[in-house]
């Protein structure tokens, strides 16, 4: 009998090297579930608790492959929840093919039952392609160009199949007839290189400046030597934007951090004292953190045009690989004097104590920074990080100390709650050998983790190597909020839309048949980890924490600081801890030894 249509698209999937499904079963695309069940799992489908957790599983396949991600929903309200986490691949332009239901052809416009106008809905998140298939023969095509515009343009495409279409006989082959499209599936990555004059632009205004700064992104993170090797030339310092924090190791002399408000001082330092800037496939946002207009002469490098001189006027602007354009770059660069890089070790060498004696301040119960700083310094090589939206991110940022050969992700561009935990499943998928560690605030885990451990506790015994740890922050606070209405509005902590129930969620880990750890003191911080991370099942690990404890950015302007004394002045109800918090922490950036 001739395979049906769900069928057929499902194998074209898998004559694109697809190899894994995350979704969620719905009767608007029961023909392709049955499709499934047929295929004796040669292509995976992984069943989430929650559509949108299948859209972030499928960015992050996308994030630590390098290879789409596919993402499956039912029509009406599975398909709407995939969006978030569209969304989320969109803006971190990531390669996702989300595929939905829809109702039969026949009752489209009829306002039916979970009838949406999906083509619309998709529109923006899909932006460079959606299409419904409306008859089978569209199918091969429609999956090919999804697939190869993903590719083509790191971006999200969208396949409709109403349920009707579903259940026909497949068409592989289209007639040969006018007006009849006949695809194939090979797609390879084109090397893309400037031309010589501009590679030449470029190595003149870098070589022309003494004191460069190198800022990475996301778009240098498979191009690691080649930004070492240029940096080294140019004796500067290398920053980091918070999507590229595994392009470069921290554990270099010369590696300055994160930029921004989860930045480093030595990294505001250098930024504010260059006198040229080399932006290194990135398009981190905030303008403020980069140098005075004027101030210095600008390079930058990206593989998509449209994404050049967007956050600073440069002077030369490079279409190209950051590999390959650095690599081409380099011969055409002097050595330069070491003076420059002297002062930026001294400084990051000095920003290295000042985290350590931060994390070691007493807090009520335990100090958050410590929690990431003896992480740090246990973390397996080869593992993969990822981290959540809030004030985690914060400490993520700073206090981890990236090695070469581990990678890491988190919500860059959308900043969205709750992608760590799905974004650590996924891993595990793609890498089942290597090592995760997922870090959430409690925010995160009572708006979608709790739900997403269940998946966590259905899958984790088909990994060849369970380590998994999931680190959680205790406040019972949505403790980025809380100090952005401090410091940014000037308006205390208001209690009744920041303050979180208290959960166990150790307690949840083993009811749903992980290990749980919880930990409230800071003296059984070291144990636990250690325990956590050579466990022979996934371990969550509950740390009680202080939400007084302030992210401090690397520098603190004249507003920030009048609204964080407004807040203050205002009653916050945490201001005697805030006030003890603050000034530790203050002091140690003065005093780090």
């Amino acid at each position: 009998m001739t395979a049906n249509t769900a069928a057929f698209l499902l194998q074209r999937l898998m004559q694109w090297g697809i190899t894994r499904v995350y979704g969620y079963p719905g009767d608007g695309i029961n023909g392709i579930m049955g499709a499934f069940d047929r295929i004796d799992d040669q292509l995976k489908f992984v069943q989430v608790r929650h559509e949108e957790m299948a859209a972030f599983m499928a960015c992050a396949h996308a994030k630590f492959t390098g290879l789409p991600g596919v993402c499956l929903a039912t029509s009406g309200p599975g398909a709407i929840h995939l969006l978030n986490g569209l969304y989320d691949a969109k803006m971190d332009h990531q390669p996702v093919v989300a595929i939905v239901g829809q109702q039969s052809r026949d009752a489209l416009g009829g306002h039916y039952q979970q009838e949406v106008d999906l083509v619309s809905l998709f529109k923006d998140v899909a932006s460079e392609y959606v299409q419904m298939i409306s008859t089978p023969s569209q199918t091969r095509h429609v999956v090919d160009r999804a697939l190869r515009i993903a590719r083509s343009q790191r971006t999200v495409t969208c396949i409709i199949v109403p349920n009707d279409i579903q259940e026909m006989r497949a068409i592989p082959k289209p007639p040969r007839a006018h007006g009849t499209i006949h695809s194939g599936i090979d797609y390879t990555t084109p090397r893309v290189i400037p031309r010589d004059d501009d590679l030449a632009r470029a190595a003149a205004v870098l070589n022309d400046c003494e004191r460069v700064a190198v800022l990475v992104g996301a778009g240098a993170l498979t191009a690691t030597d080649e930004v070492i090797a240029v940096a080294d030339r140019l004796g500067s310092g290398i920053a980091k934007a918070l999507l590229g924090k595994a392009a470069v190791p921290d554990d270099l002399p010369n590696v300055t951090g994160l930029i921004g408000l989860l930045g480093t001082k030595p990294t505001y330092d250098m930024i504010k004292e260059c006198d040229a800037l080399l932006m290194v496939g990135s398009s981190f946002p905030y303008s403020e953190w980069l140098p005075k207009e004027g101030a210095a002469r600008g390079v930058q490098i990206d593989i998509d045009g449209r994404m050049l001189n967007l956050r600073y006027p440069m002077e030369v602007a490079l279409v190209g690989d950051s590999a390959e354009t650095l690599r081409a770059l380099l011969p055409l660069l002097r050595q330069k004097e070491d003076g420059w890089r002297r002062k930026i070790e001294a400084n990051v060498r000095n920003w290295w104590r000042t985290l350590e004696a931060r994390a070691l301040q007493d807090a009520d119960p335990i100090n958050p920074q410590r929690v990431f700083w003896e992480l740090s310094k246990r973390l397996p090589d080869n593992c993969i990080l990822t981290a959540d939206s809030g004030s985690a991110a914060n400490w993520w940022a700073r206090d981890i100390c990236i090695r070469r050969g581990m990678m890491a992700s988190l919500s860059g561009n959308l900043a969205t709650m709750g992608p760590a935990l799905p974004y650590a499943i996924s891993a595990k998928f793609a890498f089942p050998e290597r090592p995760v560690i997922a870090m959430v605030g409690d925010g995160a885990m009572q708006m979608n983790g709790n739900a997403e451990l269940i998946t966590l506790a259905k899958y984790w015994r088909e990994w060849s190597n369970p380590a998994l740890v999931i680190g959680i922050l205790n406040n019972r606070d949505l403790n980025q909020v809380t100090w952005e209405q401090r410091v940014l509005g000037g308006d205390p902590k208001w209690v009744n839309s920041q303050s979180l129930p208290d959960f166990s969620y150790a307690k949840y880990a083993e009811l749903v048949g992980l290990r749980g750890i919880r930990v409230d003191r800071p003296e059984q911080l070291v144990p636990a980890w250690e325990e956590a991370l050579r466990s022979d099942c996934p371990v969550v690990l509950e740390a009680c924490t202080d939400p007084n404890v302030p992210p401090l950015p690397p520098h603190i302007s004249i507003n920030q600081a009048k609204h964080f004394m407004q807040a203050l002045l205002k009653g916050d109800v945490d201001r005697r801890g805030i006030i003890r918090q603050s000034a530790r922490d203050f002091i140690q950036q003065l005093m780090p030894h």
